[in-house]
């Protein structure tokens, strides 16, 4: 899968490029125009690409070092808007994508009874090891034509009331619930409110609130407003180190407190979205690191740390009497309030 580069990476997509550049030469393959002139000295014009092979290992593994050392040094220092990016990034994985690394036997349920289906909420039955589980998350799609399909992750007040709906049947079969957190926030067009979109979220925290089986939620991507906390009420709240999770977006509390959206940079930073700092603040219960230049760049890996940290607490949570699962989770929401 061809990587995208964020602004901030723009170094390393050069270093990057000049690499798979030389794979290729070494491969025997012709490389692109004007991207290296290293065949030009490989080669007599008359050699074919076939003959052309160049033992150029040792070059390519210390480009690879250099490469793996930028990508540590750029990672370690990011700000919490670089770190907004990350959660957006275009490749990082969404919650189908932790469903097939993770999950077995997932069969997909649509529809909330009402209105129709919302493709911005994926959710269904699947078994976690051998642990039967209801996994629900957003999906904001890969192609142009999914995310439009998805609504860019953003649900609808159908999309709330199909997780839910889900959800009180995990409850009534016992089955543990597991949702996934990756939305800019729900959709605020004129339909999504006609059909009552506020509503809809609130009805969601209530419900979460009293439902007599774990739950478990796990920020994957951003974390957006009402939009996230209507999957998110929950009894073990993790994030991934690079995702966020906010009442609104930085470019949103930009244009609210200084009339301006260039200045999202400067809401990232005092708003405390960022992983580490919500740690901190005791808002969520669990960091999970990723892989040296995020989970986009290694999907498998990431998704292997989600299912440890899944494992790890839904068997904690298990074995828990009801009524104090019940008594924490409520104490849980309370606490916000506090803060």
């Amino acid at each position: 899968m061809r990587n995208e580069y964020l602004e901030f990476e723009r170094p390393l997509a050069e270093l990057d490029s000049k690499i798979d550049e030389l794979r290729r030469l070494e491969q025997g393959e012709q490389p692109a125009t004007g991207e290296l002139d290293v065949a030009s000295n490989a080669a007599s014009p008359q050699s074919s690409p076939q003959s052309i092979h160049l033992d150029i290992t040792d070059e390519i593994a210390t480009l690879e070092r250099k490469s793996a050392s930028m990508v540590q040094e750029i990672y370690k220092n990011l700000s919490p808007w670089q770190i907004a990016q990350v959660a957006r990034h275009p490749m990082r994985p969404h919650t189908l994508d932790y469903i097939r690394e993770i999950f077995t036997d997932f069969q997909a349920l649509k529809g909330d009874r009402t209105f129709a289906d919302d493709p911005a909420i994926v959710a269904g039955l699947a078994k976690l090891g051998d642990q039967p589980v209801m996994v629900v998350g957003h999906q904001k799609g890969r192609t142009a034509q999914e995310r439009v399909k998805r609504n860019f992750g953003m649900p609808k007040p159908e999309g709330y009331r199909k997780a839910l709906r889900l959800m009180k049947m995990a409850e009534q079969f016992g089955v543990p619930i597991l949702t996934f957190i990756d939305t800019p926030g729900a959709y605020p067009g004129v339909d999504a409110e006609e059909r009552g979109q506020s509503e809809a979220i609130a009805m969601n925290i209530q419900e979460m609130s009293t439902l007599s089986v774990p739950i478990i939620a796990t920020v994957i991507g951003e974390g957006g407003s009402g939009g996230a906390l209507a999957i998110g009420v929950c009894d073990h709240l993790q994030m991934l180190e690079f995702s966020t999770y906010s009442v609104i977006s930085p470019e949103g509390c930009a244009s609210i407190l200084w009339k301006s959206a260039e200045k999202a940079s400067d809401a990232a930073a005092a708003m405390g979205l960022t992983a580490d700092r919500l740690h901190e603040l005791s808002l969520i219960d669990q960091v999970i690191s990723e892989p040296l230049g995020g989970a986009h760049r290694h999907q498998a890996a990431v998704a292997l740390s989600v299912k440890e940290a899944l494992e790890q607490h839904l068997s904690r949570l298990l074995v828990m009497d009801m009524a104090t699962l019940l008594e924490k989770r409520y104490q849980r929401l309370m606490a916000y309030s506090a803060l």
